[in-house]
């Protein structure tokens, strides 16, 4: 393999009302790198990089990238031939294109996701530092993807084999399939997620909090904001990755995870957890289930050369309502 996956990099977003989401994500206490009448450039206190999600004003709510950064442009360069050469068609975007991003390519991946991949993000002052715009839940960065696809098993081994993903920890389902699955490039969870479920969809996208505190002063503000319904699932702890959490839905209905306490995965002898699916360990830690709604609803995702939605397809194992997944 001749190229470096570094590690999941921003997402994009269509949003409905570009002002409902600006005052949602700005008491989540993102840094606003930039914005205008029709999108909005969004980042952690400690991101230095031009920003990790950007809103973009549209009639109807959608996933229309998610990205990854590679380690330079020559392994951009190889990692688009190599999908040429598998047959998969993308589309080259130039630098200017698109504000704050060198060069980058998209396809629609196995599972019928639109996927980026960039080397170049534009530098920004971090703001780690910078204690007097604490506030909200206090974002530092983007974590992971959660994605709802029709066949885990396959989405699973065409990450490892052909990209050089490595696994922390899965789910098997019947006839000891993978059910969900958790893989990683940086040495953490997880970058991306699978979950078994209708799709090609988004579920969720991750984010980095300092300390469970950060989580808790989340909520508090929000609620006092009149945002308590947009408070989905949580605070709780995962069984899985250990993590503390909890899910919002934004104005138009994306799902955000805010994240903390995971833990390392980079050493070479380090073997993926395994999971039956009804191991009652694998639950959420402390014992509450997922509403209905966090199961059955996710982001429609878009085609990367028409910008039409993907139509989903029927999950392949058999569908069970998780309590575990992040």
């Amino acid at each position: 393999m001749n190229f470096d996956i570094i590690r999941t990099g921003r997402a994009v977003l269509h949003v409905t009302d570009i002002e409902k989401s600006k005052k949602f994500y700005d008491a989540l206490g993102f840094i606003i790198t930039e914005t205008d009448d029709n999108q909005i450039f969004l980042r952690g206190l400690e991101e230095h990089n031009h920003h990790s999600l950007l809103l973009k004003q549209r009639e109807t709510p959608a996933l229309e990238v998610i990205s990854y950064r590679v380690k330079s442009e020559e392994d951009l360069e190889q990692l688009a031939t190599k999908l040429q050469k598998d047959g998969n068609e993308i589309k080259w975007l130039q630098e200017g294109e698109q504000k704050g991003l060198g060069r980058a390519f998209r396809y629609q991946d196995i599972s019928g996701l639109p996927v980026e991949f960039y080397h170049h993000m534009d530098r920004v002052d971090r703001k780690l530092q910078q204690y007097d715009l604490y506030k909200g839940a206090k974002v530092q960065r983007i974590d992971h993807f959660n994605c709802m696809v029709s066949d885990v098993e396959k989405a699973h081994n065409y990450y490892i084999n052909e990209f050089g993903f490595a696994c922390s920890e899965y789910t098997t389902g019947e006839e000891d399939k993978i059910w969900a699955s958790w893989l990683h490039r940086k040495p953490s969870v997880h970058d991306v997620a699978y979950m078994n479920g209708p799709g090609p969809r988004l579920h969720h996208i991750g984010f980095w909090l300092k300390d469970p505190m950060s989580l808790i002063d989340g909520c508090d503000v929000l609620a006092s904001i009149g945002y308590a319904p947009n408070i989905e699932r949580g605070p709780g702890r995962h069984g899985l990755s250990n993590a503390f959490f909890l899910y919002l839905r934004d104005p138009d209905g994306h799902r955000i995870e805010l994240y903390n306490g995971d833990y390392f995965t980079g050493d070479p002898d380090f073997e993926p957890i395994r999971w039956e699916l009804d191991d009652p360990l694998r639950q959420t830690f402390w014992g509450h289930e997922a509403p209905d709604c966090w199961f059955e609803e996710a982001t429609e995702v878009l085609n990367v050369l028409t910008n039409e939605k993907v139509q989903t397809q029927a999950a392949k194992l058999k569908k069970r309502k998780p309590t575990f997944v992040i």
